[in-house]
């Protein structure tokens, strides 16, 4: 049986957190954080496949905590999930690694297709990676 894959939930708004938790839970094991310097610390103490990530939060923003996250482990998916979206942002983000990119409020279905996707994208990404070291 494959296991199921670790989310980390970043947001520093206690609201969205709670909600992506209640839709998530079921199907994944979650770890949350409340802003970017607690979700960097989980990200170096745990094996995590996906973040989801809010872009505006005090002290470190989304984008900041993305290029750390990818600097330590360019293998996490990170799924912007924001209230502030713009065209040149989301282009921006997809282009520094981030694996998609949500609008709060999101569609619930969308959310699992894309959490789902990434999950499935970082686990093909290792077994190649496993295979290519033989």
């Amino acid at each position: 049986m494959e296991s199921r894959g670790t989310i980390l939930i970043v947001d520093d708004e206690d609201g969205p957190r709670e909600s992506l938790k209640m839709i998530l839970s079921p199907i994944y094991h979650l770890v949350d954080a409340r802003d970017g310097f607690e979700a960097l610390k989980v990200i170096r103490e745990r094996q995590i496949d996906l973040v989801t990530l809010d872009l505006r939060m005090p002290q470190m923003d989304g984008m900041v905590v993305l290029m750390a996250i990818k600097k330590f482990d360019p293998q996490v998916e990170v799924l912007i999930i924001t209230g502030y979206a713009t065209l040149a942002n989301a282009v921006e983000l997809v282009q520094l690694g981030a694996c998609g990119y949500l609008v709060k409020p999101f569609q619930v279905p969308r959310l699992l297709d894309e959490v789902a996707k990434a999950i499935e994208k970082k686990r093909t990404v290792e077994q190649l990676n496993r295979q290519l070291k033989g």
